[in-house]
């Protein structure tokens, strides 16, 4: 039935009976929501608050009673949104927080390090993405991006994941143009007043065959009705992974002595440790919380950069408060973090260089001394990048039918980005990437949701959002040496550097409620994005330089630009929803379109002249140089899940999902980069008392629609079959599994390109060097297992 006073809104039947099994019983609905059902039990039920002594006898009669409710979905319908429990089965197969979001519709991942894939939203990422971590908008401090934010947050460590996907509302953040994810961990909780303290905690552990990856998790909290303070701690490690089969004609990595097997993807081996440490306290309506974050990544390599991450510390503080007040709900939020980057070459990567160590044609460097100009060791970068931000926002109703948000945020970013000196042409000097970067962001934004009728929910919003950009002077490795290091940094010197962007962001969404069994939800958003420190301001044609420049994977090298404006993107959406009253089944299709103005694309670039290329470079890596452009990006979402049998085996399910984007420049007629080929999931499910299993199809078409500006390689269709299981104790949950269970071979479609081995620093068309034309492969068959104990 439907409830009097929440016209408009989705609402979800969820159904309480006395003596029903506990794995049939839906989720908890907030506990605001349930407060018209607990009037009804009341009225329903009133024995049960009675003494027992004078109920016992009117209860005996009452065998089984069903109360049905509803529950309000929110506006706009998150994409995706996976909930602890939902979370519990990737632990064991991932270390990847971005990886969990896979079967979210509209959501791929583009590969990197082994922990830090970065994900996309119909086509856009990293950047044009808005990613918080509990409430934090963390900035990648890497020119390779090797530090995303889902990097900081370990799957163990994860509360619950959303997605906002296109169309997101004002209120999920604002300087991004693809949708929002949002990423929380386990929220505090405390003991009931009167009962005695909390004291509990969890550990784990995993293990994969493939790469040898291992890892541990220990949690715990102790909480009084007021008080509580809590741990959570996950490392984990890996070595390479293998593909399927061989996919290179050659072993070699540049260093003597060691060489690779020709199936073995090289540089994708990876160590992390994350801690959070938390308080909390309580006190009637209002919370308080603290919490301490900390990242200590020894290594983290790259098969699709010429660097890799050897290490990364971090550091976060987060506070937060809460309060339900008279007029409505109240939060702000103070947070800071610090993180020092280091980047060189790994060790299937050739470290030393220079004609002291044998040359640019020699097969591996040969280890030499002392370093100079004739022999160069590795090529240290160094980043440190520190942010602050403070946000504040507030929820008021207004009247029965209408609840307004008010917010504002001001965030602040600041960035050294150095090369110190380690020899031949990386020498007398230290090599300025980015001197005293900055990015400033303030905004302020509103939104007001109504509710119009029974059938029709509206939301609209606005924010305005300022950006403030700076940076310092730079210097190459040899000022005085001529070349293209000079003249670059003494024209980027001559430059103003410093720019101002206001941007708007516009969401309008509405939902019709057609029947119990079908909801339309459909909007428009305008969303503006202003560049990052390293689209701006990287300032060096340098071949060598320039390959260092690279957050896309694709080998080329990037050249910022002063001059770049914000991305503006226009989206319109509908989604249409079938479903069963009590979401038994429930079928979904997403049509979108996205129209960006100023896109931030690239073009080659003649380091020579040190204007656009007037003859493009086929089939080989180059330089390129941001500049905006104009695209379209469209497609379709579809998903679905149904029963299929219930019997004496057990419960039988079946759920999918099919994906569709295309990307085009719309001033070139040539593909954009990075884009999802049409992929769908299908997973048959089976469930048994203690038992979850399922078989899961992954299927993949060819990718053809590709960027040819920046040479992006092509790759085939493929499929997959994957299973996995899990068994669930009181105390204690086994997860087990086979993914690529016939050991198919294929490339990652949105992978990048194979520099994970060899001579990586430049790009001569030398046996020794990475060539062009190979992709990044995925991983071949490997079974997997993990335990997980409460206590």
């Amino acid at each position: 039935m439907r409830q009097a006073g929440c016209p408009g809104q989705r609402l979800s039947t969820f159904i309480f009976v006395s003596n029903m099994p506990s794995r049939y019983q839906p989720q908890r609905a907030p506990a605001h929501r349930l407060s018209l059902l607990s009037a009804s039990l009341a009225a329903v039920f009133p024995l049960l608050y009675m003494p027992a002594s004078q109920a016992a006898e009117p209860v005996a009669q009452l065998e089984e009673v069903v109360v049905r409710g509803t529950r309000v979905e929110p506006l706009p319908q998150a994409a995706g949104q996976l909930r602890q429990s939902q979370l519990l089965p990737g632990r064991a197969a991932t270390s990847d927080t971005a990886s969990l979001l896979a079967d979210v519709p509209g959501v791929s991942l583009n590969a990197a390090g082994g922990v830090s894939s970065l994900p996309s939203i119909h086509g856009l990422a990293d950047d044009r993405l808005r990613i918080k971590v509990d409430g934090m908008d963390l900035i990648a401090s890497c020119p390779n991006h090797m530090n995303p934010a889902l990097s900081y947050i370990d799957p163990t460590q994860l509360g619950s994941l959303k997605v906002y996907a296109g169309i997101s509302p004002v209120s999920a953040g604002g300087d991004s143009i693809g949708g929002s994810i949002l990423a929380e961990t386990r929220a505090p909780e405390f003991a009931t007043p009167g009962q005695a303290p909390i004291l509990k905690g969890e550990a784990g552990g995993f293990y994969r065959s493939n790469n040898a990856a291992r890892g541990l998790s220990l949690s715990a909290t102790y909480a009084t009705d007021r008080f509580n303070i809590s741990y959570s701690g996950a490392t984990s490690q890996a070595d390479n992974y293998t593909a399927g089969d061989d996919f290179k004609d050659y072993d070699f990595t540049g260093r003597v002595g060691h060489t690779l097997p020709r199936d073995e993807v090289g540089s994708t081996a990876y160590e992390t440790h994350n801690h959070t440490v938390g308080l909390a306290f309580k006190q009637d309506r209002h919370l308080f919380e603290a919490r301490l974050g900390l990242q200590d990544m020894p290594y983290q390599l790259y098969p699709n950069q010429r660097m890799d991450m050897l290490k990364n510390d971090q550091a976060s503080v987060n506070l937060r408060y809460t309060g339900e007040l008279d007029w409505g709900h109240l939060e702000a939020r103070v947070y800071h973090e610090k993180v020092d980057h280091f980047m060189d070459f790994g060790a299937d990567k050739r470290y030393w260089y220079g004609t002291a160590s044998g040359g640019g044609t020699a097969l591996d460097g040969i280890p030499c001394s002392p370093i100079g100009p004739s022999c160069a060791a590795g090529m240290p970068m160094y980043t440190e990048g520190k942010t602050t931000g403070v946000s504040v926002k507030a929820e008021a109703p207004l009247g029965e039918q209408d609840l307004l948000r008010l917010g504002a945020d001001l965030q602040t970013y600041r960035l050294n980005d150095w090369w110190p000196p380690s020899g031949a042409g990386m020498w007398p000097g230290t090599f300025w990437n980015i001197r005293d970067g900055e990015r400033d962001r303030t905004a302020i934004w509103g939104e007001l949701e109504t509710r119009k009728s029974e059938q029709w929910m509206t939301l609209i919003g606005a924010r305005v959002e300022q950006v403030k950009m700076n940076a310092g002077d730079v210097v190459g490795y040899n000022p005085a040496g001529g070349g293209f290091q000079g003249r670059d940094a003494t024209a980027f010197n001559a430059l103003d550097h410093q720019s101002t962007d206001h941007n708007l962001d516009l969401s309008a969404l509405a939902r019709y409620t057609a029947s119990a069994n079908f909801d339309i939800e459909f909007g428009f958003a305008h969303k503006e994005r202003s560049p990052n420190v390293y689209e701006r301001f990287t300032w060096s044609t340098w071949q060598m330089a320039a390959l260092m420049n690279n957050f896309v994977g694709d080998g080329n090298g990037y050249i910022g630009n002063l001059a770049l404006k914000p991305e503006k993107a226009n989206t319109l959406s509908t989604t249409f929803d079938w479903h069963a009253e009590d979401q038994r089944w429930g079928f979904r299709a997403t049509p979108y379109y996205t129209r960006v103005s100023d896109y931030i694309d690239a073009v080659q670039w003649n380091a020579t002249t040190n204007q656009v290329a007037t003859t493009l470079v086929t089939d080989k890596f180059s330089v390129l140089k941001y500049v905006n452009q104009s695209a379209r990006i469209y497609g379709l979402d579809l998903s679905g899940h149904m029963p299929l049998a219930r019997n004496d085996a057990g419960e039988w399910g079946l759920k999918g999902r099919l994906n569709y984007t295309r990307g085009s420049n719309r001033d070139t007629g040539d593909g954009l980069y990075n884009m999802m080929p049409l992929n769908a999931k299908l997973t048959v499910t089976h469930q048994l008392g203690g038992w979850d299993n399922s078989v899961e199809l992954v299927a993949v078409a060819a990718k053809t629609h590709v960027s040819t500006m920046r040479n992006e390689i092509r790759t085939p269709g493929y499929g997959l079959v994957n299973l996995r299981g899990s068994y669930s104790w009181k105390t204690v949950r086994l997860d087990f599994g086979i993914e690529n269970l016939f050991n198919r071979f294929y490339y990652l479609p949105t992978g990048g390109a194979y520099v994970g081995q060899g001579t990586t620093m430049t790009n001569p068309a030398v046996p020794n060097y990475p060539q062009w034309g190979t992709a990044v492969p995925g991983m071949g068959r490997t079974l997997y297992a993990g335990v997980n104990v409460k206590f």
